[in-house]
């Protein structure tokens, strides 16, 4: 046996791995950096790939499964992921795949009946959790979970309302770096918006709340279900984690004309959290000049190289920091 690197995976090793996977009636995720091939003369035994912390497309051929040649793919991922600067790791599979990983050294964040999302570290999320300023914990406790790409005054609008109606609320904003503005920006953003808030906390959400960006969807064979299992996953994770040690009572979301994914993500969530005894409340968008205010439509301004117009959507130190970026003489 030998051990074949694909980084990424092309060619013939390409086509064996997908053949492969197929046949473990799982699919081959593009988004892969880097994936390894266990072969014995010329065919795979075992596989697996990786995309920055995740690990993803793992299978052993069926007939000599629990011969240990997951370990053997598992190790040489953590190797690369580890040589790749990431320590803490995550894996999403089946539900019933799930001791396989643990006896591998993965612990269990939280599951639905369809995934399954496992981390090398044990208790992870609940360390994480601990180490959020909390100092609120009685009354009526919102929260917010929004990316701010970047942040408008469509985002301070809803973070204001929320905040009017709580004794205490907690801003949470997206920790992957997947956006046009990165995660340190737009935390600095928010935090500045919301600074005469002074019932509120920005917090970055870490590696727990899922991004679409890195969940796999490989080993789900219906993917017109791909989004409401995503999205019941996220919540899962957040009325498990989240809610329970941050005494969170109520999530607020802003009404969503624009995005048919978000829009998902909120029925999804009146339906699932009421359940977890967390109300969600669902705030008009911010209009101005009869258009509601979006992030999108503040990058699609700044294409255009538009700042001038941008400065009525956002707060001003949205504003301060693209004119000193200067976005005003620049498109992307």
């Amino acid at each position: 046996m030998e051990f074949v690197y694909g980084r990424p995976v092309a060619g013939e090793l390409k086509k064996k791995t997908i053949r492969f996977l197929r046949e473990a009636s799982l699919d081959f995720d593009e988004s892969a950096e880097f994936t390894v091939c266990l072969m014995e003369n010329g065919e795979i035994l075992a596989t697996g790939s990786r995309q920055g912390k995740v690990l993803k497309c793992l299978a052993v051929l069926k007939d000599i499964r629990g011969s240990g040649l997951a370990a053997r793919i598992v190790t040489e991922l953590v190797k690369d992921a580890v040589s790749a600067g990431f320590a803490h790791l995550f894996l999403y599979t089946k539900p019933e795949s799930g001791r396989i990983f643990e006896a591998l050294g993965f612990y269990p964040v939280a599951g639905t009946e369809d995934v399954l999302l496992l981390e090398n570290v044990k208790n992870g999320a609940e360390k994480f959790v601990s180490s959020l300023d909390c100092p609120i914990k009685e009354g009526k406790i919102g929260c917010i979970v929004a990316n701010c790409n970047p942040m408008t005054n469509g985002h301070l609008y809803l973070a204001e309302t929320a905040a009017r109606s709580c004794d205490f609320l907690h801003l949470f904003i997206l920790s992957e770096d997947c956006s046009r503005f990165p995660a340190d920006v737009r935390m600095m953003l928010a935090k500045r918006a919301v600074s005469h808030l002074r019932n509120v906390a920005v917090h970055p959400t870490g590696d727990y709340l899922i991004s679409a960006a890195t969940f796999p969807d490989y080993f789900i064979r219906d993917k017109a279900r791909v989004e409401n299992i995503r999205c019941m996953l996220d919540l899962v994770v957040f009325a498990r984690k989240f809610a329970g040690p941050l005494h969170i009572t109520t999530r607020f979301v802003g009404s969503e004309p624009f995005s048919r994914t978000a829009d998902c993500y909120n029925r999804v969530m009146k339906e699932y959290l009421p359940s977890r005894k967390i109300e969600v409340e669902i705030v008009p968008r911010l209009e101005i000049g009869g258009s509601a205010v979006s992030a999108g439509r503040v990058r699609e301004l700044l294409d255009e190289g538009k700042l001038e117009k941008v400065r009525e959507l956002v707060p001003l130190a949205t504003y301060d920091y693209l004119k000193k970026a200067g976005w005003h003489e620049r498109r992307e």
